[in-house]
């Protein structure tokens, strides 16, 4: 038997999935495009998330973060319209670390209650609960109203005369006044529309740097200019207030890390994250996407995680890191458990889904990533990417089934759903800030596609096309398979070259590969061509069948996707499979042996 589970995550971007509101008004408010809440996420919901094999849920967007919304009345200050990416808000400009989005709550003044009520249903339903933490940046108008008692805001005890000093929360341009961007032709804040509130002119002073680096007192319309760059002890000129570890510390373990940081002078900011980290374990979170944690220092990584991991071992740690040369001192020193998988594996997929491309590339990264490969957690769609169905990229769901089938099984890595994905979402609507092909995260919007799985709260697929119906049976099939398949999580290897030497018609849009347990082995073979399909006598190398310990003889195989049946004949060490591989098709091939 092969030890451990796949782990496989939902996203869900929090205020969409319930929402049931087909308006979608460019830059509509809240009443006219409506808005999901957390208790959309019901029983009936949870089961069709769970149905799909799904382990762990990243509920996106939880956090309180600036919005266009008339709060007052509750004790939330106004949000002023030109530091608000869209009218609902970036969710990666967080207003208040210490409680959650007013707009998802169904009784805004016990609107944590609901959330908490909320990570309780999905415990119930086996699901692991994800939220977001942004440690580089936040919102500019950051005011927490919940904290703790003996909490302080970021910046409140800042010396803002300086433009950096190590306990500075900020980072600042002193005697200098913010202003907004020069909107680009034809962009006004809220589409030109009236705000909904009086606000006057934005006041900060001193300017404060922006999130992603911007020194400008008036950042460009391209920077994250609704954000305020936080300090982790790094002065203007790179050099770092704080110790750095030794490089072998990437082999300790957490306790290891915890002892180093004892009784070292600890930046302010980081002891904050801290702080805000404990309180949502406490609240039952158990675990933490992190945002653009590469542009934060490793150390302060190490200090985080690894307090989070001796206070919930079980903890689930995922960074968004971009930087291949990163990859390792954020795993080992930064104490991460996972690495978005999207420089080497989702940029060559993407290719190979539209039609260019080469599956040869899968090898060598999957080779340059061997040690690591466990860590990299695989994705075909996110909120930052397009989505598959959207005309920026294929146009059609179904290209990425052979993708969605590598990213599965090409390693023991956790792969990840974004909500909308297993029914072939397009995000074609026009929300008001950004452009169609990424279901916005900036507006109040419906996601069509999914409503009509949802089905008015039944989530059965009533309202869904028969293409939607059969997207999501293909993702249902894979996933519940990968998560209950243990050779998936036991050894790989790739058979794509030997097949390209010795199997006529062979080519580089197919892919295959192997994997295996003691009680389970799978020949796994993709076809990444939209129109060609291809008879194939697949080869097993020898290697691979002394393996498996295969003597001469003629063995069943089945796929485990739609069962159909096949045969592997071994004559005279010399293994080989008769398929037909239908265009976009994908085969999981079970041996039984």
């Amino acid at each position: 038997m092969c030890a451990n589970k796949k782990i496989i995550v939902y996203q869900v971007f929090t205020r969409l999935f319930g929402n049931t509101k087909t308006l979608n008004k460019p830059w509509g408010t809240i009443a006219e495009n409506g808005v999901g809440k957390f208790a959309d996420f019901t029983n009936k919901a949870l089961s069709s998330i769970k149905e799909l094999g799904v382990t762990h849920i990243w509920y996106t967007g939880v956090l309180h973060h600036a919005l266009v919304g008339e709060y007052a009345h509750q004790g939330i200050s106004y949000d002023h319209p030109e530091i608000v990416k869209g009218r609902a808000g970036s969710p990666y400009a967080i207003k208040d670390y210490y409680n959650v989005n007013p707009d998802l709550a169904v009784d805004v003044k016990h609107r944590l209650e609901e959330f908490e009520e909320l990570i309780t249903r999905s415990h119930q339903h086996g699901l692991k609960v994800v939220i977001d933490i942004v440690p580089n940046h936040v919102a500019r108008k950051y005011q927490s109203i919940s904290k703790p008692k003996g909490v302080k805001d970021f910046g409140e005890d800042d010396d803002v005369s300086k433009q950096y000093e190590v306990n500075n929360n900020f980072y600042y341009n002193p005697a200098e006044f913010f202003s907004t961007p020069r909107w680009e032709e034809g962009y006004q804040p809220l589409g030109g529309e009236p705000y909904p509130y009086q606000v006057g002119d934005y006041i900060e002073n001193p300017a404060r740097w922006t999130g992603n680096g911007s020194r400008n007192s008036q950042p460009g319309y391209y920077d994250w200019y609704e954000t305020a760059k936080l300090n982790f002890g790094v002065a203007p000129d790179g050099n770092k207030d704080f110790d750095e570890l030794p490089d072998d510390y990437q082999f300790k373990n957490h306790q290891t890390h915890v002892e180093f940081w004892q009784n070292r002078n600890i930046p302010d900011t980081w002891l904050k994250f801290r702080d805000i980290v404990y309180y949502w374990l406490d609240k039952g979170v158990d675990g933490f996407r992190y945002d653009m944690a590469e542009l934060v220092p490793v150390e302060f990584w190490s200090f985080l995680n690894s307090a989070i991991k001796v206070k919930k071992p079980t903890s689930f740690l995922l960074a968004e890191v971009y930087e291949p040369n990163l990859y390792r001192p954020y795993l080992g020193l930064g104490k991460m458990d996972y690495l978005y998988d999207k420089v080497s594996l989702y940029d060559n997929l993407k290719d190979l889904i539209k039609g260019q491309g080469c599956a040869d590339y899968l090898i060598g990264i999957q080779d340059y990533k061997s040690d690591i490969e466990h860590q990299m957690l695989h994705f075909l769609e996110n909120h930052d990417e397009h989505r598959v169905a959207s005309a920026d990229f294929a146009a059609n769901a179904q290209k990425a089934f052979p993708a969605m089938v590598v990213s599965a099984m090409v390693s023991t890595s956790p792969i990840m759903l974004y909500f909308g994905q297993e029914v072939g979402e397009p995000a074609l609507e026009r929300a008001g800030f950004g452009s169609p092909g990424r279901t916005s995260i900036f507006d109040y919007i419906g996601v069509p596609h999914h409503q009509r799985w949802m089905n008015h709260g039944k989530f059965d697929g009533g309202q869904s096309t028969v293409t939607e119906k059969n997207t999501r049976d293909f993702y249902q099939r894979l996933l519940k398979f990968t998560a209950n398949s243990s050779a998936v999580m036991g050894n790989y290897q790739e058979i794509h070259n030997h097949n390209k030497a010795h199997c006529p018609n062979y080519n580089d849009r197919l892919f295959s590969f192997v994997r295996w347990c003691e009680d389970e082995k799978l020949i796994v073979i993709v076809n990444f061509q939209a129109t060609d399909a291809y008879d194939l006598e697949l080869k097993l190398p020898s290697d691979l069948l002394c393996e498996w310990g295969l003597e001469d003889q003629v063995y069943k195989i089945e796929d485990q996707l739609y069962k159909q049946k096949y045969h592997l004949t071994v004559k005279q060490g010399i293994g080989c499979v008769s398929i037909k591989i239908a265009a976009l098709e994908s085969l999981i091939l079970r041996v039984f042996i």
